[in-house]
C-alpha cells in the first residue's frame, strides 16, 4: 500500500487549469508555447493547457531526433490533433550535427543528450517570443526533486504546472482524464539517446522512487527508517538522498556574492 496520500482529481485539474490561466494574464501573454514529446507529462500538460486557454492559443512543437523512438513522434502528433491545437514538427538533427561539427569534441551521450533538450527549449522559446506565448514546463515533483532534467534545457520554462505531482500522480491524473492507454502504458523515457528508459537511469521505478521521495522529503524521516519501512536497502535510500543533494543547484537562481558597502 502507498505511503503517499490520494489527491483529489477533480480539484487537482481545476486548480491547475486555473494556475495556468493566471500565469498567462499576468504576463499579458497571448497563448502558451509546448513541446510535444509524445510522453506522458508533456501530454498531461497540453490537455491542460488547452482547457486553460483554449486549443487556438496553445502552439505546441514535436521535435523528434534519430534517436526519438518512431510511436513518440505519432503519440505527439496524435495529441496535438485530438486536441485540435497548432502544432508544427521541427526535427533538430541538423542543427545539432552543425554544433557538433563546429566544437569537434569527442561523442558523449550525456553532452549530447542535454545539447538536444537546450536546441529544443531555444526552439520552443524562439516560437513564443514570436507569439507572445509563454514556454510552459512539462516537469513532474519526481524529477524535479531528483535534478532529473535538463539545466537550462527541459527545466527551463516560465510555469511548470505539474511540478507538485509525483510521477505516479501524473499517471493517475491522465488516467482520470481520459488520456491514450497506449502513452499512459509505455516506459517513460526522453529518447535522448539509443534504448534510453527513464527508470532504467534514475536505478529504480517511479513507484518506488515516489514512495522515498514522500517519505523524506514531506514526512522528514531518516534513511534508515525509509528503508526499514519499505523493505529495501538503504543504498537504494542513500542514492536517491545524494540526488537530491547534488541537483539543488538546478532549481536555484544563480547566485552572486554580497558587495561590500564602504
Amino acid at each position: 500500500m502507498s505511503e503517499i496520500p490520494k489527491i483529489d482529481f477533480e480539484k487537482t485539474r481545476s486548480d491547475i487549469v486555473e494556475f495556468i490561466k493566471s500565469k498567462v494574464n499576468e504576463a499579458n501573454s497571448d497563448g502558451i508555447a509546448i513541446g510535444l514529446s509524445g510522453g506522458i507529462d508533456s501530454t498531461l500538460v497540453a490537455y491542460l493547457a488547452c482547457e486553460a486557454v483554449g486549443p487556438d492559443n496553445v502552439f505546441g512543437i514535436i521535435m523528434p531526433s534519430t534517436t526519438t523512438p518512431a510511436e513518440d513522434r505519432i503519440h505527439g502528433i496524435r495529441v496535438a490533433k485530438h486536441l485540435g491545437m497548432n502544432y508544427k514538427e521541427i526535427a533538430i538533427d541538423s542543427i545539432l550535427n552543425e554544433f557538433l561539427s563546429v566544437t569537434q569534441l569527442d561523442n558523449d551521450n550525456l553532452a549530447i543528450g542535454n545539447l538536444k533538450a537546450r536546441i529544443r527549449m531555444s526552439t520552443l522559446y524562439y516560437y513564443a517570443n514570436y507569439k507572445n506565448y509563454l514556454v510552459i514546463g512539462t516537469g513532474n515533483k519526481s524529477e524535479i526533486l531528483i535534478g532529473y532534467f535538463t539545466k537550462h534545457g527541459d527545466g527551463a520554462c516560465d510555469m511548470e504546472p505539474i511540478g507538485d505531482l509525483y510521477k505516479s500522480e501524473v499517471f493517475k491524473l491522465s488516467e482520470y482524464l481520459n488520456v491514450s492507454t497506449d502513452i499512459i502504458n509505455k516506459p517513460p523515457r526522453a529518447g535522448l539517446w539509443e534504448n534510453q528508459t527513464d527508470e532504467d537511469e534514475i536505478g529504480m521505478s517511479y513507484d518506488l522512487l515516489d514512495e522515498i521521495l514522500y517519505l523524506c522529503t514531506e514526512k522528514d524521516m531518516e534513511n534508515t527508517e525509509i528503508a526499514q519501512k519499505l523493505d529495501i536497502s538503504v543504498d537504494d535510500v542513500d542514492m536517491i538522498i545524494t540526488k537530491i543533494i547534488r541537483s539543488r543547484h538546478k532549481s536555484k537562481v544563480p547566485e552572486s556574492p554580497q558587495k561590500t558597502i564602504l
